[in-house]
Parts: structure tokens; C-alpha cells; sequence
């Protein structure tokens, strides 16, 4: 008989991390392409004549397959079936596949490019209209008008009324093929994400059970937004490479990280595999998702009121970060630098991201240092080096940078607000003051920030000041909402209660990009007609100020111009909204708290 093994790989700290290391770096490359075209959207407006409809709805669809198709829910399904390893290596697989054909949606200019080829011809005729979906008001494209050919007279109808015996002559405001085939794209990148983030959570869950296990999921966490950092600075700079704008260059660097993503995944696999030999027994997994769970769960008016809560929330986060950059590009008096002044250069941007990695690697680790002298010097290191950055983006007039700090403070507050919920409470309280500090900066955004046009410093620093304290609101609500789902629920159904919280979230996670896009598009018919057709027919006062005062010069500038003057008031009150919704429910939440005692005022850990 052989020696039983007495030291595990996941009993050894360095092996362990590293195997954290390799599901943390892949969920990083996932969350840069996730938002890889948040920060260039005045681009895809201005080279592929994509309006905020088109962005909205191609933005929407990375979670229309988790929502409508129930992918989300058979993913939980592969993942209790096929385990960890194999579930990691399709997750990373399928991401690449979805990325790659988003990338080849938005090629032009050579031969084999999407623009041009039979394919764009293709998706220009076609899927405009779904039956089924259509009247539902939950397709993924959209088609407006046809100019159409009826016994020899011309007529336009909606796309949804065409007939085979109709002849197509023209097709008006049709979503563009581009934005189409990308939306193809980012749906199947969407069912590869989300499968993702389940099984590096239960992945964790494995290696680090009866460890340091939060430390673990909070270090994935921050590893993963500071992805949306990296993709803030970087997208623009290969977009915009060489001084000849291409966004297929920035989908590409996407692509290349999740082609890395991939080997993450299968040097954790092999990792594993190891460890189940160690094991001497077959690869753990998860209890298979039961029907009969579902009814035990909606019998809770606690998980109701926390997936409602959830729903209400991300979607005034996630959908906001994908037009945050052109929000701020609308409202700030951005000039740019000349092109010989270092602060055009790449070497700054480097520099930059560089202090970016010092303030977020500082603020975290302070979290977990006891020592009072090294935390202090930790957490000034990091102040002091957030100032820098600050510095760095205001000289370099970049919206883009500004808006990177948004994660930041995400990042290093975190684990201390996580901590407090499980040494003191107070969970629910806390989800109040998060929707309260999330009205707060939707309305400042719609109200206060359009007051300091012209104020070049004023208006930089409204916005990093707002910026930060709506990172501060991301971080106060999911510390307190994810630990609160196992007191509501009974300890057997927590997997299938979170399985269906993210099922419930991804709903407004599609919803709200598509109706801000079109939120911009009503309320602002000048500048989307601007940005389409490079004709100018101005009637708003501000926007006519800003044309005076020769933000908009020529007419060969002119569309360039119209894609960063949209007023963005109505969308961020719409947020805001969202943001009174999930205050009122987080009051009832407290009262029923209360009344029937679930516990989410008492601490985590129990003395």
C-alpha cells in the first residue's frame, strides 16, 4: 500500500496563489474585452457610421444569449457536469471565438475586410426583422425603413412589414451590418464570459476552501477591474495608432489578451488535474441545478428584494461605463495636446499606467497589512501617487484616463468594506448608502458637471471627484449583497439562488445599453443626423455656443465634432432613477430585515 500524500499542491501557499494567478489574469483579459469599445465610441460612431442605437444594441448583446436563450443557466449545467477544468477550457474557447468575429465585424480596408465583402451584404439585407422577437420588442438588431418597389411604384415601409413580393431599393436607418455581425460576436463572447465567471468562483472555491478564501476572491476581483483601467487607457492609444484611426486594432488587442486567456486556462488545468491525482479521486463538482430549487427560492421575499436590488444596481454601473468616456467627452473642455508636447506621447501613457499599477497595488495590499507604520505608508504611497495619475490625465485632456479612476477606488476599498460587513454588519444600511451616493452622481453628471463647460480645470475636477465616489458606491454594494444571499436562502439552494440573481442581472445588463443608446438618439436627432450624414442643422442653444465658439470648424470636421457634443441629461437621469428604485427597495429590504430577523444587519462572523 502505498504512503498516503500529507501535504496537498492547495496546502501549499505559493502553488495555490499561483493557480489564483493564472483564473485571476484570465477573467482580467475578459473584462478588457468586455468594455473594449466603451472608450472609442465618438470612433465607431465616425468610421463605421454606428449611432448610439447601433452602439447601444451591439453593447446590449454580449448578455442577450444568457438572458433569452437561458445560456447562463446551461452553463451551470456544463459546469456541474463536465467540472472545472474542461468548463474553464470551453469558457476561454468560446470567448476567443466571439471575440474574433467581433473583430473581423469592424475591418475595412483590405481585401479580405469585413466592409466590402458578401457577408456585409448579407447582414445589410438580412435580420432586420425576427419574427417572434420583433413583437416582443427583444431583438437584437434593429431594421427602421425600406424604400421598396410595389407593382413599379416606390413606397417605404418598416423593415417589419416587408413581404416576399416587395422589391428592396434602399434601406434608411437600418442597424449597420458591422454593428450586426459585432453583435453576433458579443454574444457568443457573452456566453463564453459568463460561464467564465462562474467556474473561476467555484475553481476558488476548490483551492482555497478553509483558507483565505474571501483574500482570494476579493484579489480576483480586483485583478479583473483593473482590467477595465487597462482597457480606459489603452484602447484609445491602438485606435488611434500611427495618427490613422482604426478601431479593428483595439478589438485585435482584445483578442490577442483572450488568446492568452486561453493558455491561463489550460495551464490551471493541468494545475488541477494534478491536484485530483494528489486527491486520488474524480475532479469535485457543483450539485446539479434542480428545477424543484426554484420554488423554494421565490418563496423568499429577502431574495427578491437582494435580485432586484442587484438588477436595479449593475444596470446603472456596467450599461454607464460603456458611454462614460463619451459622456465626459460631451461635457468636458478637452483640448488635446500638440502632437511634439510629451504628454501626446506614448511614453506618457506607459508612465501613467505604470502609477495606475502603484496606487491600486498599494491601496489593496494596505488592506491586509496589520503593522500600522507600513498600512500608513502603503495608503499615502498610494494618495500620493492617485494625485499623479489625476495630474497626468487632466494634462494629457483625455476623458478616457480621467474616467480609468473609476475602478480604482473599487479596487482598494473593497476588502475594508468587506471586512466591516463580516466584524459588523450592517449589510443592508450599507446597500442604502450605495444607491444613495449612485443618485448622487448620476445627477451630478446630468446637472452639475454641464455647468463647468468652458472651465477646463473646474469641469476635470467635478469629474474625478464624482468619479471616485461612484467607484466608492460600487465597491459599498456588492460587499454587503453577494454575503447576504446565503442568509436568505436555504444552505442547499445558494448556488441555483445565485445562478438565478445573475440570470435576473443580465436582463438590465442588456436592457439599459440599448436604452441609453436610443434615450441619445431621441433626444438629440441633430447631432445623430451630424454624425450620420456629416450635414449640420443645429437648433440647441449649447451646442450652437459651442459651434460659435470654434469647436466646430469645418465641415470636414464637422463629423467628427458631433459625435462628442451629445446631451447625455436624459440617460443619466434614467440611471438615477434606477439608483431611487434601489433605495426605496433597499428600505423595505431593511423592514423586512427587521421584522422577520434574516440577520443582514449582524456581522458575517459570529463571535
Amino acid at each position: 500500500m502505498t504512503e498516503k500524500i500529507t501535504k496537498l499542491m492547495k496546502d501549499v501557499p505559493a502553488v495555490r496563489w499561483t493557480a489564483l494567478v493564472f483564473l485571476a489574469f484570465a477573467m482580467f483579459c475578459a473584462y478588457i474585452f468586455m468594455d473594449i469599445l466603451s472608450p472609442i465610441k465618438d470612433l465607431m460612431q465616425t468610421t463605421l457610421q454606428w449611432d448610439s442605437s447601433a452602439f447601444g444594441t451591439m453593447q446590449g448583446s454580449e448578455t442577450f444569449l444568457n438572458v433569452f436563450i437561458f445560456f447562463l443557466i446551461f452553463a451551470g449545467i456544463i459546469l456541474d457536469k463536465m467540472g472545472v477544468r474542461f468548463t474553464a477550457i470551453l469558457s476561454g474557447f468560446v470567448m476567443l471565438v466571439g471575440a474574433a468575429i467581433n473583430w473581423y465585424a469592424v475591418t475595412k480596408g483590405a481585401d479580405w475586410s469585413f466592409a466590402g465583402s458578401g457577408l456585409e451584404v448579407w447582414f445589410t439585407q438580412n435580420l432586420n426583422y425576427i419574427p417572434g422577437f420583433h413583437e416582443l420588442d427583444i431583438s437584437p438588431f434593429f431594421g427602421d425603413k425600406l424604400i421598396v418597389l410595389v407593382d413599379g411604384a416606390e413606397k417605404t415601409i418598416k423593415a417589419c412589414d416587408f413581404t416576399n413580393g416587395m422589391i428592396i431599393k434602399e434601406y434608411i436607418n437600418t442597424m449597420p451590418a458591422s454593428a450586426k455581425f459585432a453583435s453576433v460576436g458579443f454574444m457568443i463572447f457573452g456566453c463564453g464570459v459568463e460561464m467564465a465567471g462562474i467556474t473561476v468562483s467555484r475553481g476558488i472555491v476548490k483551492w482555497f476552501k478553509g483558507k483565505e478564501m474571501a483574500m482570494a476572491m476579493g484579489s480576483e476581483m480586483a485583478i479583473a477591474r483593473l482590467g477595465v483601467a487597462t482597457c480606459m487607457i489603452f484602447s484609445p492609444v491602438f485606435a488611434k495608432w500611427g495618427g490613422v484611426i482604426d478601431v479593428s486594432r483595439s478589438v485585435a488587442f482584445g483578442v490577442i489578451l483572450l488568446m492568452i486567456a486561453l493558455i491561463m486556462f489550460i495551464a490551471y488545468f493541468f494545475m488541477d488535474k494534478k491536484l485530483d491525482a494528489q486527491l486520488g479521486e474524480a475532479e469535485e463538482k457543483d450539485d446539479p441545478f434542480k428545477i424543484s430549487d426554484i420554488g423554494k427560492i421565490f418563496s423568499s421575499v429577502g431574495f427578491w428584494l437582494v435580485a432586484l436590488l442587484c438588477v436595479l444596481y449593475y444596470s446603472a454601473i456596467f450599461p454607464f461605463q460603456k458611454y462614460a468616456v463619451n459622456m465626459l467627452q460631451c461635457n468636458l473642455t478637452l483640448i488635446k495636446p500638440a502632437e511634439t508636447s510629451f504628454w501626446a506621447t506614448n511614453t506618457c501613457i506607459l508612465i501613467q499606467y505604470g502609477i495606475l499599477l502603484v496606487v491600486a497595488g498599494t491601496a489593496f495590499i494596505s488592506n491586509f497589512r496589520k503593522e500600522k507604520t507600513i498600512k500608513a505608508t502603503l495608503l499615502t504611497i498610494s494618495v500620493l501617487f492617485l494625485v499623479i495619475f489625476c495630474f497626468m490625465g487632466y494634462k494629457r485632456q483625455s476623458a478616457e484616463t480621467i474616467f480609468a479612476v473609476f475602478p480604482v477606488l473599487a479596487m482598494g476599498i473593497t476588502p475594508i468594506l468587506g471586512k466591516y460587513v463580516d466584524t459588523k454588519g450592517k449589510a443592508a444600511s450599507m446597500l442604502m448608502i450605495g444607491s444613495i451616493l449612485l443618485i448622487v452622481c448620476h445627477l451630478t453628471f446630468a446637472f452639475v458637471l454641464p455647468q463647468f463647460a468652458g472651465n477646463a480645470i473646474g469641469g476635470v475636477v467635478v469629474a474625478y471627484i464624482t468619479i471616485l465616489v461612484l467607484g466608492s458606491s460600487f465597491s459599498l454594494v456588492p460587499a454587503s449583497l453577494w454575503p447576504s444571499v446565503p442568509k436568505l436562502v436555504d444552505n442547499k439552494v445558494i448556488g441555483s439562488a445565485y445562478a438565478l440573481i445573475f440570470w435576473i442581472q443580465n436582463i438590465g445588463l442588456w436592457l439599459f445599453p440599448l436604452l441609453i443608446g436610443k434615450i441619445l438618439d431621441k433626444t438629440n436627432p441633430d447631432i445623430n443626423e451630424a454624425v450620420k450624414n456629416k450635414t449640420l442643422e443645429i437648433t440647441d442653444v449649447n451646442i450652437l455656443e459651442k459651434i460659435n465658439n470654434g469647436l466646430i470648424t469645418t465641415k470636414d470636421a464637422m463629423q467628427e465634432q458631433a459625435a462628442i457634443l451629445y446631451n447625455y441629461k436624459w440617460p443619466l437621469v434614467m440611471l438615477a432613477c434606477l439608483g431611487v428604485a434601489a433605495l426605496f427597495l433597499g428600505i423595505i429590504l431593511k423592514r423586512v430585515d427587521k421584522k422577520k430577523g434574516l440577520g443582514l444587519e449582524l456581522p458575517n462572523i459570529k463571535s
